[in-house]
């Protein structure tokens, strides 16, 4: 099969014919449709992470995708060949499997049904940035009315991290470009906030004295980094990154959270859903065929990630 993979440690990430996976037991072997670009596959990608967990090559980049099963592996129930499945990688050692491939093998226990009125593209996006944003969002557990601020609001994991606020009863402040303020005030944010005109910290205070109720943060990776001091004190931070721990929080009185995703069908099916149905956005900006797929890599190394990204595998 084709995918986009790294063939050996440094390499740089390249379209490659290796051998496709079979269905494990447990797994099901899916023909990929599309397949989305998260922050952690350029990571990936450029090994930032082979000092952290084993790396096993070829590697194929890719943590999420949505298809058509091909086969099922044993002691999988509930799923049929011919099934639209949206589906995710385990990350978890050895690194190696991936999604941005012609075919991909799912651990059962996170594929998921995809609604028939739900397309390929939208379908591949939803797993690891919705699951993160709806874990951020439950961490944070905010109350109609309160001021939630969010940094990196533009990306893919941030444009479900608004309209699930939003949808909550909260206040969104979200944090971008000028040329994001459309499309977040589209999804919801009550207020978008230029990070590049100034400090953001001041910004949020000069409209908000008391500060916000909760933040959360899609863009930095150490607490120094955070903007704290736009939280008021007992408030709560949510962190994609890892970033929301340590003393700085407990100095200002912050409960602090640090999530990642859990693609599973107990929260992907009812994001699928809501994206069938119209109530939930899902916000594709860029479709890119395999052949130019390591391109889309370049967003994220670029810090450009508007929205999310997806790869299109086959028609």
């Amino acid at each position: 099969m084709r995918a986009l993979t790294v063939l050996e440690a440094g390499a740089q990430p390249v379209i490659a014919d290796i051998t496709t996976p079979e269905a494990g037991p447990g797994t099901v072997l899916v023909k990929i449709k599309a397949a989305s670009l998260n922050a952690v596959d350029a990571a990936i990608a450029g090994g930032m992470l082979a000092g952290m967990m084993p790396h096993e090559y070829p590697l194929v980049i890719g943590r999420d995708a949505a298809g058509v099963v091909e086969a099922i592996g044993a002691g999988v129930e509930g799923i049929a060949v011919g099934d639209a499945v949206i589906g995710a990688v385990t990350f978890a050692p050895p690194i190696q499997a991936g999604t941005i491939a012609e075919y991909a093998a799912f651990p059962v226990e996170v594929t998921t049904p995809k609604p028939a009125g739900l397309s390929f593209e939208a379908a591949a996006s939803l797993p690891i940035a919705g699951a993160t944003a709806v874990a951020a969002v439950d961490a944070v557990s905010p109350q109609r009315g309160d001021l939630v601020l969010v940094t990196g609001a533009a990306g893919g994991v941030g444009s479900f991290v608004v309209q699930l606020l939003a949808q909550r009863g909260a206040t969104v402040l979200a944090t971008g470009r000028a040329t994001d303020a459309a499309r977040l005030t589209g999804l919801g944010a009550a207020q978008v906030l230029d990070y590049t005109t100034g400090s953001l910290v001041d910004q949020v205070l000069a409209a908000y004295p008391d500060g916000v109720d909760a933040l959360v943060d899609l863009a930095n990776h150490a607490p120094e980094d955070l903007p704290l001091g736009a939280v008021r004190g007992g408030g709560k931070v949510a962190s994609a990154l890892g970033a929301a721990q340590g003393e700085l929080l407990e100095s200002r009185g912050l409960t602090g959270f640090n999530v990642g995703a859990n693609p599973g069908p107990d929260v992907v099916g009812p994001l699928a859903a809501a994206a069938a149905s119209g109530a939930l956005k899902v916000d594709v900006t860029s479709v890119i065929n395999l052949d130019d797929a390591a391109s889309g890599l370049q967003i994220f190394g670029a810090g450009h990630s508007r929205g999310k990204t997806v790869i299109r595998i086959a028609d």
